[in-house]
């Protein structure tokens, strides 16, 4: 008896279920040693009938180009509505993880405060437009040594553009003591490009800036992977 128990072979995680093999792998060598695919089988847990939770979470990653900014467009009732095996708690566990790292990247960058170019503006608000599929307009706020001293959503408009009352901007900013202002704003089309709109807003908005002494430093206009800044065309 002794003896049958002590010829008990250890699994190796090769041994596990598919299921769970990736949850032995994080655990034998590390996070960092799972690939994207073996991450999120770990959030979903299990597969379906025809594939186990690492096959399911290929198929999905495949979906969004393998790319996970692209899957964190994806919203639950898509995840549900396209993946067989992916139920609301499942979905919603993806979504979840997902948005947690962009607020992960935004508290990393908080850390450091002060802005210094279009990228440093750029990597702050990306978490916070990225995503959208409709316009935001926000306005970032500093002092005289290009730290941040808060941000405000002013508006919200539809898929093509989105309006701004530039008195809101101004007592926002005085509010605030600011010295400078950065406004930012996604284009939902993909096409960083200025409209015509843009451009009268922005300068509108800066000349009533100015009358109370406060910089319009820069205007950032937001899409997936790119962006355009008035400042670095050198049109502020």
């Amino acid at each position: 008896m002794w003896g049958e128990q002590n010829n008990v072979t250890k699994l190796s995680v090769k041994d596990w279920s598919p299921d769970d093999q990736p949850r032995e792998k994080l655990l034998a060598k590390g996070v960092n040693a799972l690939s994207d695919a073996e991450l999120l089988a770990i959030i979903i847990g299990s597969g379906n009938t025809e594939e186990t939770s690492v096959e399911l979470s290929r198929r999905i990653l495949q979906t969004a180009e393998n790319n996970i900014n692209r899957l964190s467009k994806f919203s639950v009732n898509h995840l549900v509505s396209n993946f067989k095996g992916i139920g609301n708690a499942k979905a919603i566990s993806i979504v979840a993880a997902l948005e947690l790292g962009k607020r992960r990247k935004a508290e990393d960058f908080e850390n450091r405060k002060q802005i210094l170019c279009s990228m440093d503006i750029y990597n702050y608000f990306y978490p916070v437009l990225c995503d959208l599929q409709y316009e935001e307009f926000w306005v970032l706020f500093l002092n005289n040594a290009n730290r941040i001293i808060d941000r405000v959503k002013i508006s919200q408009g539809g898929v093509g553009q989105t309006l701004v009352d530039g008195k809101l901007v101004y007592k926002e900013a005085l509010t605030r003591l600011a010295s400078g202002v950065i406004f930012c704003h996604n284009h939902p089309s993909g096409n960083p490009k200025p409209s015509n709109l843009d451009d009268e807003l922005t300068f509108r908005i800066k000349r009533g800036l100015q009358l109370l002494e406060i910089s319009l430093l820069d205007h950032l206009i937001f899409c997936e992977g790119k962006y355009y800044s008035y400042a670095d065309e050198e049109r502020i």
